[in-house]
């Protein structure tokens, strides 16, 4: 046996027993919402206000995934900069539902240096560098760093994750850069001889940004 629970206007709460096997929630005798084995069904014309959905999680219920972002980038790019530009089609932007959220990012890039220099890649949000390596006199803090020596077709996987707070709710955008130690030519998703032959391979680079519920 189930229960009709009516917030009635005249007489208070009013509990009327049925055989329905639902709990219908009522107010002045009209359906609000039904409570069944399949979960709740609001009644027609009736939603959850949107105050019901925002907040915080209680404890113990955190970490759970609002959204995902990704971006893939398909073809090459080369620079000989020795400062630090951003790869055109390798960005992301996400914007957090709570300034406590935090961001989980993972980078794959396919990365060459020549034998003759060392490419260098770093990760950022928007203009900050994500875990900036501690300082040591005048050595470049990167996040990798690869000199393909007599390896002209070594492609190196640079993989980087990281959970981030970025402790905000506006658009934040999270993408890597490329810089050249030394200023020759180094290559994301080629190699320095691009011959076209089997053995000279082209790869993707991929972003993917999760906001992670606290």
């Amino acid at each position: 046996m189930s229960v009709n629970i009516n917030a009635d206007t005249t007489n208070g709460l009013v509990l009327t027993s049925d055989t329905s096997g639902e709990i219908k929630l009522q107010s002045a005798g009209a359906d609000i919402a039904t409570v069944s084995s399949t979960g709740i069904t609001m009644a027609a014309g009736k939603t959850l206000p949107a105050s019901a959905l925002t907040g915080s999680l209680p404890a113990g219920m955190g970490g759970k995934i609002l959204q995902v972002v990704t971006a893939t980038k398909t073809d090459s790019v080369s620079t000989s900069s020795t400062s630090f530009v951003d790869i055109t089609g390798l960005s992301i932007s996400i914007t957090p539902s709570s300034a406590s959220s935090k961001i989980l990012v993972t980078f794959s890039i396919g990365f060459h240096g020549t034998y003759v220099d060392t490419g260098y890649i770093r990760f950022m949000r928007n203009s900050t560098v994500m875990v900036q390596p501690t300082s040591a006199g005048s050595r470049a803090l990167v996040h990798a760093a690869t000199n393909n020596y007599n390896q002209e077709s070594n492609l190196v996987p640079i993989c980087f994750t990281f959970l981030d707070s970025p402790a905000t709710t506006s658009a934040t955008v999270y993408k890597p850069q490329m810089a050249s130690a030394n200023g020759n030519t180094v290559y994301l998703n080629r190699t320095a001889y691009d011959t076209d032959a089997f053995y000279y391979p082209r790869v993707s680079s991929t972003i993917v940004a999760m906001e992670v519920s606290d």
